[in-house]
């Protein structure tokens, strides 16, 4: 096992492919852990070099509603009243704790996203 850091596109590709190669290896074995550094070495160098983008609140919770199949009227009860789903969607009004709750809890919005 001849492993090095990733410095490289080129790097960065090898290493995609030999993981590839080593996704059935079985844990514990030298081929096992092989693949489990390799994943960590190509995870620090995708933190590094494409990192995710923060979340938006709202388009998060745009998304969640559209999965859902929901409408502004259809979460009145969760944020409050027509007036603050529509200053919330229209990014009018910001977040209170109590929204937040509300959205993780009724649709399963993570907090991670609801805080931005």
């Amino acid at each position: 096992m001849n492993i090095f850091p990733i410095k490289t596109e080129l790097d960065y590709d090898n290493a995609l492919k030999r993981i590839d190669e080593l996704m059935s290896a079985e844990l514990d074995t030298p081929e096992g852990d092989e693949l489990d550094i390799l994943v960590t070495l190509v995870e620090a160098y995708e933190a590094k070099h494409y990192p995710m983008p923060k979340c938006d609140p709202i388009e998060a919770i745009k998304f969640r509603m559209e999965q859902m199949g929901l409408e502004a009227k259809d979460i009145t009860p969760i944020i409050g009243s027509r007036s603050k789903v529509s200053e919330v969607l229209n990014r009018k009004r910001q977040l209170s704790l109590t929204m937040i709750r509300n959205l993780h809890n009724h649709l399963q919005v993570p907090y991670e996203s609801l805080i931005g």
